[in-house]
């Protein structure tokens, strides 16, 4: 379980990002975070693995609060896909990248060795693995980043604007790979009908504050709650646009 409560976080400049934030993620959930931009989405997400800490407020996962004694096995517990996939993967070969985590975990590292090829077949990253990450394609880079998390199987999943850079036919690769993972899933998108297909249960973002929550068809099927929070209807639910020449 994880628990925000009374959260607020002011960046150097003073500009304030989270105000007094609360909200309540059950294990085994899978949840959506949606917001306009600079409703404080990713700033939330980088308090859950520890990269920011509350200013006001507390955060836990599990029982252990987030606090700079508890980091590193904080860190274990959370893994994050950032939204740029560059930003995550920085050796000279896509298959240190994702033994970089574990081993740095100490985990085994023949058991390593078994767990990163099998999750690279399931990508169809195998034949790619002794290739520099920048001469990948953007999708191959997201789904390495994606391998490079999951090989640590952390119990709680959290990823940032995950679709960003997909083309349809690997965004909904995406897609059943998530709904295939058992863990705690926490997905900041603006992609609505990405959190409609991945997520049980959203949680509106405005202004730092949680302005709405509640299950993922209800909140994202209201056109007069989203648009107040600066959002619109997921794609599949909007009316079809007569086409003008």
């Amino acid at each position: 379980m994880i628990i925000a409560e009374e959260v607020s976080f002011f960046y150097p400049d003073g500009t304030k990002a989270l105000d007094n934030l609360s909200l309540t993620i059950l294990a085994g959930e899978s949840a959506g975070i949606v917001g306009a931009n600079g409703a404080g989405k990713s700033t939330l997400l980088n308090h859950l693995n520890g990269y920011f800490l509350p200013d006001d407020g507390k955060i836990s996962i599990g029982g252990l609060a987030i606090n700079k004694k508890n980091i590193e096995t904080i860190r274990q517990q959370v893994g994050l896909v950032f939204q740029n996939p560059d930003d995550q993967l920085f050796t000279a070969r896509l298959y240190d990248d994702v033994l970089f985590g574990p081993l740095n975990l100490g985990m085994n590292k023949q058991d390593v060795d078994a767990a990163a090829e099998q999750l690279l077949r399931n990508l169809g990253l195998w034949e790619l693995r002794d290739k520099p990450p920048s001469h990948l394609s953007q999708g191959q880079k997201r789904f390495a980043a994606f391998a490079a998390v999951l090989v640590m199987q952390p119990p709680i999943l959290v990823m940032d604007e995950p679709t960003s850079d997909l083309d349809p036919r690997n965004r909904r690769k995406l897609i059943n790979l998530v709904n295939t993972l058992q863990s705690t899933k926490i997905t900041v998108s603006h992609d609505l009908d990405f959190i409609w297909d991945t997520c049980n249960r959203v949680y509106i973002m405005a202004e730092g504050r949680i302005t709405a929550h509640g299950a993922t068809r209800e909140i994202l099927s209201n056109r007069e709650l989203l648009e107040a929070n600066g959002l619109e209807l997921p794609l599949r639910l909007q009316p079809d646009f007569p086409v003008k020449i």
